[in-house]
């Protein structure tokens, strides 16, 4: 009795927040489609600055239940810049949590509306979210030889020539690491040693198309690179090996203390534009991440273990970040289900916007 009590009670610290973040989606998307209707007969720019603040509304309310809702404590090394930047986030991936981590950063810079995700094809079928990530800006890409370069050329400079402001998360290393994944980190190391780059040994062989093609387009407007290293205390077993980074259930339930972020800001003039080049320079970051991670995870040295170098600083999310955007989300859902006709609009948006968005990314990659 008491066992079952304590499963029913472990299951609702993820179920109350997921059911949150799940259930307000219908609202926000009628109130982003009025908007986008609004917006046909608008500068592009425009439906660009208000499509981005309601999207700032929404990851708002979603960091309200993983940092303040989890009490995760944050700890940066490196100064993040204050002032806002077209930028591309390009850091290491474990985990479906993993995207949060870019909206924890944009947040701190006020850029949280600006995100946008190179995102693997499959999450394209995610109900209602698949679709409008696309419509913000989100690029749908494929792996090896499917990848379409044509759609994110498209994409890419569709954003750019409006002018709309970017903070673009790519993982350069196309899947998460999993250390329990053996097969997929032995073709990893296999792949790198046959291409003659160093082995990784916490990290996956980045691929370089994505994000080649990126710096290529966005070149212009573009004022950094922002490479981050992402460490989850707590992921380490008591034999010394790593354990799988939290999944976005475990994260809500409570079970990351800290998450580590190292942050480093690169110059685009340092960055190679060559292929060749372009293709070392990715390698020789991720070479830096991994002994970053090596020395996170297996160092000797007490001092050493358990974080990275430099000062770490414990950076916490004020509520007025993100509680504002809770109660607007809430406001905008109750109403649509207090009343029958609310409801049946409520679960008409699941079903048909599912539906219909489905048909949208597939016809228009």
């Amino acid at each position: 009795m008491l066992l079952s009590l304590f499963v029913h009670t472990y299951s609702l610290r993820y179920l109350f927040p997921a059911t949150i973040m799940l259930g307000t989606a219908p609202a926000y998307l009628l109130s982003w489609g009025v908007w986008r209707l609004i917006s046909m007969v608008l500068p592009e720019r425009l439906y660009h600055k208000i499509d981005d603040r309601l999207y700032c509304i929404y990851q708002s309310m979603v960091l309200f239940f993983f940092e303040n809702y989890t009490g995760v404590e944050i700890i940066i090394y490196g100064d993040i810049p204050k002032k806002k930047e077209n930028v591309i986030y390009m850091s290491n991936h474990q985990c479906t949590a993993d995207w949060i981590i870019a909206d924890m950063l944009a947040i701190r810079q006020s850029a949280i509306g600006h995100v946008r995700y190179v995102l693997k094809d499959g999450l394209k079928w995610l109900p209602l979210y698949g679709w409008y990530f696309s419509q913000h800006g989100g690029i749908f890409v494929r792996r090896s030889a499917k990848f379409n370069e044509k759609a994110m050329r498209k994409k890419l400079l569709s954003q750019t020539r409006c002018g709309a402001p970017m903070y673009l998360v790519i993982f350069p290393e196309g899947t998460r690491y999993n250390p329990e994944l053996k097969n997929v980190i032995a073709n990893s190391q296999a792949f790198a040693a046959k291409e003659g780059l160093a082995v990784l040994k916490h990290t996956l062989t980045p691929r370089v198309k994505a994000f080649h093609i990126a710096m290529e387009i966005m070149k212009d407007d573009l004022d950094a690179v922002y490479d981050v290293t992402v460490a989850y205390e707590g992921t380490l077993d008591s034999s010394g090996q790593r354990k799988p980074a939290p999944s976005m259930a475990e994260f809500l339930c409570k079970e990351c203390p800290r998450i580590h972020i190292h942050f480093s800001r690169v110059k685009v003039r340092d960055i190679p534009s060559e292929s060749k080049s372009f293709r070392r320079w990715m390698h020789d970051r991720f070479e830096t991440k991994d002994r970053l991670l090596t020395d996170f995870y297996q160092s000797q040295d007490p001092a050493k273990q358990f974080r990275f170098p430099g000062e770490g600083k414990v950076s916490p999310l004020s509520l007025s970040k993100t509680l504002p955007s809770l109660l607007i989300l809430g406001g905008l859902t109750l109403p649509l289900l207090l009343t029958e006709s609310g409801r049946i609009l409520y679960v008409r948006t699941w079903v048909y916007g599912t539906l219909l968005g489905w048909l949208w990314v597939n016809i228009f990659p």
